[in-house]
């Protein structure tokens, strides 16, 4: 059995790999403040950014779905790895050997099943570059030759070639560890009369990576007329291969689509190829599926999906081409961004462009310039003879529903007013309002339609702190939260800095008992933060005692606060030491307040009836306390 990982060496990891660079391979951030970063959630829709990274602290949470966590729970989340399975990937990336304290280290054992097919695909990828330079691979090499791609060009995009021989690569990787069952698993192998045999033989190779830039899967192209498979073969559905979860290229592409705020979305392999070679970097692919939903959502993490992103669609002028384009205006409505289509002159593909026309000509044609929906309505509109009052009714019938499913009520009559332009109906208001009425019946017959993906306005109120009106905490009983009220106002400021700027709290922190905080959620953060040692452990290495806070929380929803408080901007404009006497001297000025109307609401409940010892120590109590707000009162933090 595999051995515990090393806790010094979980350590190690989890202060080796930055959060924010881990972060950033999947979704596109930006500056929020307060030394935070933000960006549109991996985990949830939404289409204003309430997803929040804080770097130096190592913390990572989502205002809208209240998901949070460190390094490690993000991986975990992100790509459905276990805790071990996650450590040893990072380890891996910042070079850590990790040691085991339980047995042996032996991968095949130890390894979870993602990372073994990750590293048997790295494995195949290499086995098949090396085999692009056999005698046998002349036909793949020509094959590029002639589609303008040189030597460079096929290391750059880890171009291969898979032996035509029945198991070349199987008893490769065999001898390299993998099991059948591995090689069966992860799609590069299948079943055979005698055992596995390779699943790709005698084919040009593209390996396909995720956002993350690790290998899943591969694509690859038919070289032969004795070949009687499909021209393109790509991975089967695999624990790690989902075609409608990945782009061909994007690996290549993410950070420059994030720093264009723009995505080329082309049809195959070469074509993206032939993008980034005439300098298009940002054109990515889908791998043999049509462009759908988990496709737009990695598009929009990484576009960040503000009105000034750009998605450029080029699809071959045939009828397949067309097909394709309106299938993507039926998703347009889930972009943000504004989308165009892009067709080459003479219906080329960007590939057949560029060997015809060289780099300029690629550069050119993706230039934003036809609208998506433009593009969509008249190719329905195209269909209906418009000469007749017939042909432009069912024309208007087809295209304004197509209208009726555009959210932004100004856009939609916007469209509408150019639909009756290209129908020929003079009458544009009658126009605009047969796409309202059928917007109207398409939402009373599908219910209310409100969009998903949390606060709108992200997690900050007014003056960047937060949120107004949060909803209740999950997993909590008593009353919600409310930051209206000032007691919890307080209460979370307190927490923020404890768990934030320990220095500016402690020691008086740590004598705050956990009914100081009259919100359950704040009390069992408080109570956390004890058992973590106290805010004092933060003095000495701030990320391994909020580590040591969430390790405490008893279930997730008091993790997720724990996450959210650690990384939520103050209320203040200046975050210093009178400004956290403030908050301790208002919780323990309302905790001592709360405690002598306790004392005299006993004393008025049991009247005559209280034995003349316990009155006496009750009134010496509130005499106590009275005197000690007093003292707050008047001279604030030092009183404590």
């Amino acid at each position: 059995m595999a051995g515990r990982i090393n806790d010094d060496d979980v350590k190690a990891v989890r202060d080796a790999v930055p959060i924010d660079s881990v972060v950033s391979e999947y979704l596109q951030l930006r500056n929020a403040g307060g030394g935070n970063l933000k960006g549109l959630c991996p985990f949830h829709d939404e289409k204003s950014p309430s997803f929040q990274v804080s770097p130096g602290k190592g913390l990572f949470h989502c205002f809208g779905c209240q998901e949070g966590g460190d390094t490690i729970a993000f991986v975990m989340k992100i790509d459905h790895l276990s805790f071990s399975e996650t450590v040893e990937r990072l380890a891996a990336k910042a070079g850590i050997t990790l040691r085991y304290e339980e047995g042996g280290y032996n991968p095949s054992h130890q390894r979870g099943e993602r990372i073994r097919l990750i590293e048997a695909h790295q494995a195949a990828a290499e086995f098949y570059v090396r085999a692009l330079e056999s005698p046998e691979a002349e036909i793949g090499r020509k094959f590029l030759a002639e589609r303008g791609f040189d030597q460079d060009a096929a290391t750059h995009f880890r171009v291969g070639y898979s032996p035509a021989g029945w198991d070349h690569l199987t008893r490769y990787l065999r001898g390299k560890g993998f099991s059948d069952k591995e090689l069966i698993t992860s799609g590069l192998s299948q079943d055979g009369r005698r055992g596995p045999i390779d699943r790709f033989r005698g084919r040009l190779m593209w390996p396909i990576s995720d956002t993350a830039g690790d290998i899943v899967g591969f694509g690859a192209r038919k070289l032969r007329d004795d070949d009687n498979g499909p021209k393109y073969l790509n991975t089967p559905e695999t624990p790690i291969y989902k075609k409608s979860q990945v782009l061909y290229g994007i690996d290549l592409a993410k950070k420059d689509i994030a720093k264009a705020s723009r995505a080329v979305v082309v049809e195959g392999y070469t074509d993206v190829m032939a993008c980034h070679l005439a300098g298009v970097t940002t054109a990515i692919a889908t791998c043999g599926t049509a462009f759908g939903n988990d496709h737009i959502k990695i598009l929009r993490r990484l576009l960040m999906d503000n009105g000034s992103a750009r998605v450029i669609f080029t699809f071959d002028g045939d009828s397949a081409g067309q097909k394709a384009a309106l299938r993507a205006f039926e998703d347009d409505q889930k972009f943000a961004a504004e989308t165009y289509i892009a067709i080459a002159p003479d219906g080329m593909d960007p590939c057949d462009l560029r060997l015809a026309k060289g780099d300029d000509s690629v550069r050119d044609l993706v230039e934003p310039r036809t609208p998506l929906f433009e593009f969509a309505l008249r190719q329905i509109v195209g269909r209906y003879d418009l000469e007749t009052p017939a042909g432009r009714a069912a024309a208007l019938d087809e295209a304004a529903a197509v209208v009726a499913k555009i959210k932004t009520s100004s856009v939609q009559r916007e469209v509408a007013v150019q639909l009756a332009g290209l129908v020929g109906i003079l009458d544009q208001e009658f126009v605009v309002h047969r796409v309202a009425q059928l917007a109207h019946w398409a939402r009373n017959k599908g219910g209310d339609h409100q969009e998903r993906g949390g606060r709108r306005g992200g997690p900050q109120g007014p003056r960047g702190g937060a949120p107004q009106q949060p909803a209740p905490a999950p997993g909590f009983s008593g009353p919600a939260l409310n930051l209206r009220s000032p007691a919890h106002r307080t209460e979370r400021e307190l927490l923020k800095l404890a768990l934030q700027k320990p220095a500016l709290v402690s020691p008086a922190f740590d004598a705050y008992g956990v009914d100081e905080f009259t919100a359950p959620p704040y009390a069992a953060v408080r109570q956390c933060i004890e058992e973590a040692g106290g805010a004092e452990q933060g003095l000495a290495d701030n990320r391994e005692y909020l580590v040591a806070v969430m390790d405490a929380a008893p279930d997730n929803s008091v993790r997720n606060l724990v996450t959210e408080l650690a990384v939520e901007v103050f209320h203040g404009r200046t975050i210093d030491e009178t400004y956290a006497g403030m908050q301790l001297v208002h919780v323990r000025l309302r905790a001592v307040d709360r405690r002598i109307a306790d004392v005299q609401g006993s004393l008025v409940r049991l009247g005559s009836h209280v034995a003349p010892q316990d009155l006496a120590a009750a009134q010496n109590e509130v005499w106590v306390l009275q005197q000690y707000a007093q003292s707050l009162r008047a001279h604030g933090a030092a009183a404590l």
